[in-house]
């Protein structure tokens, strides 16, 4: 519908600053993927920030109102 390519998977490589607290050595290399289900749900719900969607910018009231999130259960 976005007439347009979307990525839902993304993939990296660590830093080795941020890997360090962690207690690995530097000369580790870690990579990462994963499926990004953000951006489709960003999609769905017309979210243009990520931040809006993950963080402390998150509107609480869009996620009790949101028929896919159970809080009774």
């Amino acid at each position: 519908g976005l007439k347009k390519w979307v990525e839902v998977g993304n993939s990296g490589v660590f830093r080795p600053e941020m890997l360090l607290p962690m207690g690995l050595p530097e000369n580790v290399s870690v990579i990462a993927w994963g499926l990004s289900l953000e951006r489709p749900t960003m999609i769905k719900y017309g979210i243009n920030n990520i931040r809006e969607l993950v963080g402390h910018r998150v509107n609480l009231q869009m996620v009790y109102d949101s028929p896919m999130c159970r809080l009774d259960v």
